[in-house]
């Protein structure tokens, strides 16, 4: 769906005989983004299909096909939503069952990938670091919002407690820098949303886009509606947490449990 509508942004530019520049002008957007958007490239918006639907006065066909890309399994949505963490400003993220991989050692990492059902497994475990590495390696990293529960603190992973210290020791080194946040949301805070599933909000130049974890892979949501849900979940997940010092104080006390 995504392909039939980026051929179909082409054909009607060309039907109405405009240049990429003034399809542009109509779209709010540059000629380079026309260009990216008919290869297919990038995504569009919801009004940039209501200007062009209202300019080759075509009712609601463009906005309609959004909907049906946007509600459509697409098999390539992760490489999508790599490429979107590269680009990230920002990242928010809830996790209840595991540290999140941009916060792992490499260590945790292979532990986890070791009980995954992978078929290559150390391919994996290659492509996991190097995805770490392509967010936290750049001049500018993005800015980190991590909503850990604390279960994740208390189940130990790998066969060698080390594992777990390192892991520990390596999450409060991460919390002291300046464009990391994270705050643990106790036992004690009680049921919350985060029970529905871990999801990530990347946030973009231009936009926001999300991830929803699922059993067996899961979904990229780039619905502006869809995603301002999510924002508004974190929000109130993170109502539950303690404060960045008191989930601090939490992390080292399971720390201790593991030296």
């Amino acid at each position: 769906m995504w392909h039939f509508l980026a051929f179909f942004m082409r054909f009607w530019r060309e039907k109405k005989g405009l240049s990429l520049a003034q399809c542009g002008q109509l779209m709010g957007a540059a000629r380079s983004s026309v260009s990216n958007l008919e290869a297919g490239r990038r995504r569009p918006q919801d009004d940039q299909m209501l200007a062009l639907d209202t300019h080759y006065g075509t009712g609601v066909l463009f906005q309609l096909l959004l909907w049906y890309a946007r509600a459509a399994h697409d098999p390539n949505w992760f490489r999508q939503y790599a490429q979107y963490e590269q680009q990230a400003l920002s990242i928010k993220m809830f996790h209840g069952g595991g540290i999140p991989l941009v916060l792992q050692t490499d260590e945790y990492t292979r532990a986890h990938v070791q009980i995954g059902s992978h078929p290559d497994r150390e391919l994996e475990y290659n492509e996991r670091v190097e995805r770490k590495r392509s967010i936290l390696d750049r001049a500018e990293p993005p800015d980190i919002w991590v909503l850990l529960d604390e279960a994740v603190l208390a189940r130990p992973v790998g066969d060698d407690p080390e594992i777990m210290s390192f892991q520990l020791k390596h999450l409060l080194a991460m919390a002291a820098l300046p464009h990391v946040i994270v705050r643990i949301v106790p036992f004690s805070s009680g049921p919350h949303l985060g029970s529905e599933g871990f999801f990530q909000l990347i946030g973009l130049a231009d936009r926001d886009v999300a991830y929803a974890g699922a059993p067996g892979g899961g979904r990229l949501i780039e619905s502006p509606g869809e995603t301002r849900a999510m924002d508004d979940r974190f929000d109130r997940i993170g109502a539950k947490a303690a404060s960045e010092d008191v989930s601090c104080d939490i992390v080292k006390q399971y720390l201790e449990r593991y030296l």
